[in-house]
């Protein structure tokens, strides 16, 4: 049996504080953005757990999908810790791919420092299979309405936003399957707006206490040594690499580093965009638009020279094609990197992409599909699991990216599809500097080249090299109405 000892020698250091690490930047912060792109899944996770070692007053979360797999678990472990230091915490999450038990939930939210509430319920947490299929029938647009924002914002002062969700896959931590996303770290003044859409959600009356979704709250559920197993899990070097925790004690001496190399930039011209919650009043039907639509829309229409783009699941409508044939009309070259059919983790997005391929490609616009055996995955992904040779899981992307005229990058939750546009509520960090655009762009171009992704043509596709199987799956998948993909 393993004792607390392993944790307790190598956890925080007290005498650090994240007030501390800003203090000589405090002034900075009042009027621009630190920005730093969090490309790779293992410092993704890093300078979450640091962070959330090193928070002194409160954690606000807000995520589309919160596992409780084995990053899940040690991100809840991190949580509770920090509660216990008193440190407030309030976790908000969508009701629909909550992967973890309500008594489980129910256990983290009895903690007095830890509230938990739940977006848009009645699809999945407490409810029946009857439950669920009635929601669908009786409000359709409702049940698919769906929270995908993704914030997770530490003292109201250092917030990281982007792609990734809380899950194995997303950190490199999979053993069959992980994506290539993309995060953005932000200090100072836009963080503020990222503060008042968290607290709007938080409010709203489509997010529930989790305490009121069941009847009756178990009677164990404030035993006193309740954390007792989940401290013992995220302790164990099995699960927790102690390799990975060495890295969390010494990012304190890189955070100096950090903002004194130009890998932190310090942007004049941030904004966070968020669309409301609920999305949109549903006065046409599946459609709608949002706030977060609205504005990559007017980015694609002001762009004179570039558009380079990122989306896992790529559905086009007849709108977004007229938008990118009116942008190659002027002259604009636009790049689109997705997934192939042998990447995906999606058959039904696949699919609806795979029917309007065609059209797409005859506005003029080049598509690249991302190969599973992508030869940058050693680099990009610098996960412990990735080091060893015993494991090559499939490499899929998830980044939500685009970069318009080589100075303006938005980085998101947004994809190129019908949901994202009309139903789910997504969030967007706009920086308008060079300096972030082409280092993002660096690794961009990368993923462009053929060791990592195939060029579709009218004349070519790679939808050829996963087996007639998965093949017949995706073509069944397209009896599905676009818009809900």
């Amino acid at each position: 049996m393993l004792t607390t000892n392993f944790c307790e020698n190598i956890h925080r250091n007290d005498s650090i504080s994240l007030s501390k690490e800003l203090e000589d930047i405090s002034e900075l912060m009042e009027t621009k953005t630190g920005v730093y792109v969090l490309e790779d899944g293992g410092g993704a996770m890093i300078t979450r757990a640091w962070l959330t070692e090193y928070a002194e007053q409160t954690i606000d979360i807000q995520y589309f999908i919160f596992s409780t797999d084995n990053v899940g678990l040690i991100a809840c472990d991190y949580l509770v810790r920090a509660a216990d230091r008193g440190v407030k915490i309030r976790l908000l999450v969508d009701d629909i791919m909550v992967d973890a038990d309500i008594q489980d939930i129910l256990t983290l939210d009895s903690h007095e420092n830890i509230t938990i509430k739940v977006y848009n319920p009645g699809v999945n947490l407490g409810k029946n299979i009857f439950s669920k299929l009635g929601k669908f029938a009786s409000d359709f647009r409702s049940a698919n309405q769906r929270m995908h924002n993704k914030t997770f914002i530490v003292d109201g002062k250092v917030v990281i936003t982007g792609g990734r969700n809380i899950a194995d896959e997303y950190f490199d931590y999979d053993h069959e399957y992980n994506f290539r996303d993309r995060d953005v770290l932000l200090l100072g003044k836009e963080t503020q707006a990222v503060n008042s859409s968290f607290v709007k959600f938080w409010n709203t009356d489509l997010s529930v206490a989790i305490v009121d979704l069941i009847a009756t709250v178990p009677d164990n559920i404030s035993d006193e040594n309740r954390f007792a197993k989940l401290h013992e899990y995220a302790c164990n070097p099995d699960n927790f690499w102690p390799q990975v925790r060495e890295k969390i004690k010494k990012l304190p001496t890189a955070f100096p580093i950090l903002k004194n190399s130009g890998a932190l930039v310090w942007v004049d011209d941030v904004e966070f965009v968020s669309d409301e919650p609920g999305k949109n009043d549903g006065n046409s039907g599946l459609g709608g638009g949002g706030i977060s639509t609205s504005r990559l829309i007017r980015l694609v229409k002001n762009a004179k020279k570039t558009i380079d783009i990122q989306s896992p699941y790529l559905i086009t409508s007849e709108l977004s094609r007229q938008l990118f044939q009116d942008a190659t009309d002027r002259g604009v070259k636009v790049r689109i990197l997705t997934n192939s059919l042998a990447s995906t983790d999606n058959l039904e997005a696949f699919s609806g992409y795979q029917k309007d391929r065609k059209a797409l490609l005859q506005t003029g616009v080049r598509i690249f599909e991302f190969r599973p055996d992508a030869a940058e995955r050693k680099q990009i992904m610098t996960g412990e699991l990735q080091a060893s040779i015993d494991y090559q899981p499939i490499f899929g992307l998830h980044a939500k990216s685009m970069i318009v005229d080589g100075e303006t990058t938005v980085i998101g939750t947004f994809n190129l599809d019908p949901r994202s546009a009309n139903l789910n509520t997504e969030c967007l960090a706009i920086m308008y500097s060079e300096q972030v655009a082409k280092t993002v762009l660096e690794g961009m171009e990368k993923e462009f080249k053929p060791e990592n992704a195939w060029e579709t043509t009218l004349e070519f596709n790679p939808d050829s090299e996963v087996s007639r199987v998965k093949r017949i799956k995706t073509w069944t998948r397209k009896i599905l109405p676009k818009d809900i993909l």
